[in-house]
């Protein structure tokens, strides 16, 4: 296995990656096939709505057919920032050790001022399930899905997958040091819910609403979860109590806790991670 050795990018990103194309730019391949092989394509800066932040980059590889399964890739940002260019790291390693696979780099609209995340950013996942559904047979690929989602990226992959997905399209979410509880006092502590809705304290119930914790149920797809013990935005309580709530729930799922690290890591335990996660994606999806 090569040695991995960039670190996880989450709340306020270190690196952008000079990556802006349009759909229509000298960059994008159009999907190509023979009698024989279909030939492996990407399309950048796809719109799947109306706002300019509602884009995605597709990856599509070689030889697939209406059975090749899709991972969306989902970045963090703390709801209010982030890019999909933050998650090409994991892109190109998903297409190095998994290239079986479909991949999808998500961008959503951002929270601002007046602008909450929620519904918001949801409505945006769905319509992103929504446009590959219908550019399913284009595509060549198939209507089962997996997640990849990263802090807040990862919140909202668990909360699409536990109550947004009717449809049960989701085969399994990957959360790395995802917020699941946002009515935790322990995590309020931490993040003043008013912070995030911009002076606004949003109510028990409204923040409930918006949990993975409150909002998985015994259909939930197989979950895996990883946090640092010494992250000073996630309190240990967030991997801890959705751990044992899917456990209450009978949720196949997994939770690695790496008591020395934080809001990221690299060496030793960034090759854990990608490891486990891989073996996951491989078992579940």
């Amino acid at each position: 296995m090569k040695k991995l050795s960039f670190r996880f990018l989450f709340i306020i990103p270190l690196f952008i990656l000079n990556f802006s194309c349009s759909e229509d730019s000298d960059n994008t391949t159009e999907p190509q096939e023979t009698e024989t092989t279909v030939m492996a394509t990407q399309m950048l800066n796809v719109s799947y709505g109306n706002d300019s932040a509602q884009v995605y980059d597709i990856h599509l590889p070689e030889n697939r057919n209406k059975n090749t399964k899709i991972i969306i890739l989902v970045h963090g940002g703390g709801w209010t920032s982030g890019d999909k260019t933050h998650m090409n790291t994991y892109k190109t390693n998903i297409q190095e050790d998994l290239p079986e696979y479909a991949i999808v780099n998500i961008n959503y609209r951002l929270a601002s001022q007046g602008v909450s995340p929620f519904p918001m950013q949801l409505n945006d996942i769905t319509a992103v399930i929504n446009h590959l559904k219908t550019n399913q047979s284009e595509y060549i690929i198939s209507q089962d899905y997996g997640f990849f989602g990263v802090s807040a990226g990862a919140h909202l992959a668990m909360l699409w997958s536990y109550d947004y997905d009717t449809q049960n399209n989701i085969n399994m979410v990957a959360s790395i040091v995802g917020p699941t509880n946002l009515a935790d006092p322990a995590y309020s502590s931490i993040i003043n819910p008013g912070f995030l809705f911009f002076g606004v304290t949003p109510s028990n119930d409204f923040l409930e609403l918006y949990s993975p914790f409150h909002q998985a149920k015994n259909t939930s797809p197989p979950t895996v979860l990883f946090y640092g013990g010494m992250d000073p935005l996630i309190p240990n309580s967030q991997g801890a109590d959705m751990d044992a709530k899917l456990t209450d729930l009978d949720i196949t799922h997994e939770f690695t806790l790496y008591s020395n690290e934080g809001h990221g890591w690299s060496g030793e335990h960034l090759l854990d991670t990608w490891t486990r996660v891989k073996a996951f994606i491989t078992t579940h999806h």
